[in-house]
């Protein structure tokens, strides 16, 4: 059994990472597999946040392991689409499903550790930058995605000044002995 070098480990473990997130679970019947990002999208705020982070860490590993530039800006990208697309509920879910940012992520890096050399010196000061944008990317859009949940608005896309708002009443005081729950939708145009 020959053993890994550092890089190899490390290689491993963001495969495992992206897996997990990307193609976990096989969707039985079909050739489709889903990860555990589209389903702790379904955690308002705080499972796009955890699945965030991990798309993160494998952005920030691939730095420390020195990729170049250009690359990192590719992965950047993937990891900022994905959390833009998976901030919208329901819809971003189902993008989540698609898009699949980690596993395009760990195809750039494979590909990319071919021309870096193993030993290849990391920028500290690039790599304080890019953690500054990766945490300021996961933050803003869970708090992006919170402030939706908690104010309950829906933006419509396409009219920015149209907004969709659901209030939820209890009508307990219905001819229904048990009682039941009205949603009221309010178009607002004053968002």
């Amino acid at each position: 059994m020959s053993k890994l070098s550092p890089r190899q480990k490390k290689l491993t473990r963001l495969h495992r990472i992206s897996f997990m997130l990307d193609k976990a679970i096989p969707i039985p019947g079909t050739k489709w597999r889903i990860g555990l990002d589209p389903i702790l999208g379904l955690i308002p705020g705080g499972g796009d946040t955890i699945a965030g982070v991990l798309s993160a860490y494998i952005v920030w590993e691939s730095a420390r392991m020195g990729v170049n530039r250009k690359v990192i800006g590719q992965m950047v990208t993937n990891v900022l689409l994905d959390s833009l697309a998976g901030s919208v509920p329901v819809v971003g879910d189902v993008f989540d499903v698609t898009w699949k940012a980690n596993v395009r992520n760990i195809e750039l890096l494979e590909h990319h550790l071919n021309y870096t050399p193993e030993n290849r010196k990391v920028n500290k000061l690039f790599l304080i930058g890019l953690s500054v944008v990766l945490i300021l990317i996961v933050l803003g859009f869970t708090l992006f995605t919170l402030a939706l949940v908690t104010t309950s608005i829906i933006i419509n896309p396409l009219n920015p000044n149209m907004g969709i708002k659901y209030n939820d009443f209890n009508t307990s005081h219905s001819s229904s002995a048990t009682g039941s729950r009205m949603v009221i939708i309010v178009i607002n145009r004053s968002f």
